[in-house]
């Protein structure tokens, strides 16, 4: 398997780099130290394994992940185990390596990606979209054993909080057990996007936009390069 590293330490490459040379598996191509050069690299070559570190300055781990679309097996090597959770709400991930990774630890990862299916060359089916939950006007949440109604037209922002979603309106805000992916497929796309990895906000609520932060109500939410394009097109430039 063909991989690249993407870590802006050199020490931390190195190791990496090392381990993989502990097994016939895995051949290293090419090594990055920001997330920009490795995205040209893939580009224009063909790779099948990413060793990707999640805190990179400016371009971080999980901006890459929102960024490329190629079918491409993700390996996380981070110091900090808090972010497990939200990182496998990305398919591609296959595996989370906390430094300083062992290999042990790093053998039994190899172990897992050769039981992965091999890629097929034959584009993959386009899946449908459950149009059913994008159909009313509101959705119900779970608190205290009670199922409360919110109308889509009251909230203006959703926030991730690890295990848990913030969930602003104009009257109240409500703190509910899900994650940012499972409440982002039940909101109309028409008036919801996702403006960074832990935000999603009713574009109809903003108030203006500068540079990479938009005002919601009263509060000012960062803007990740990724989204940037996707929330420029939406909008109603004159």
């Amino acid at each position: 398997m063909k991989s690249i590293i993407i870590d802006d330490e050199t020490m931390a490459r190195a190791i990496i780099d090392q381990l993989c040379q502990q097994t016939d598996d895995i051949e290293v191509v090419a090594q990055f130290d920001n997330a920009i050069e490795a995205i040209k690299y893939i580009n224009k070559n063909e790779v099948d394994v990413i060793f990707l570190d999640i805190h990179m300055p400016t371009f971080s781990g999980f901006d890459f992940l929102d960024t490329v679309t190629k079918d491409l097996q993700v390996i996380l090597t981070t110091s900090d185990p808090k972010f497990a959770i939200e990182a496998f709400e990305y398919p591609r991930i296959k595996d989370y390596l906390v430094k300083p990774v062992t290999l042990p630890r790093f053998l039994k990862m190899v172990e897992k990606l050769k039981k992965q299916p091999e890629k097929s060359n034959a584009p993959a089916p386009v899946a449908q979209k459950d149009l059913s939950a994008n159909q009313g006007k509101e959705l119900y949440i779970n608190i205290d054993r009670r199922l409360i109604k919110i109308a889509f037209d009251q909230i203006f922002l959703i926030e991730a909080k690890g295990d848990y979603i913030l969930i602003k309106t104009h009257d109240k805000n409500y703190t509910v057990h899900s994650t940012l992916k499972k409440i982002e497929d039940k909101l109309p796309q028409s008036q919801f996007i996702k403006v960074h990895r832990s935000y999603v906000i009713n574009f109809t609520k903003i108030v203006d936009i500068e540079d990479n932060s938009v005002l919601i109500e009263r509060d000012v939410i960062p803007i990740s390069r990724s989204n940037r394009p996707e929330l420029m097109k939406r909008l109603n430039l004159l």
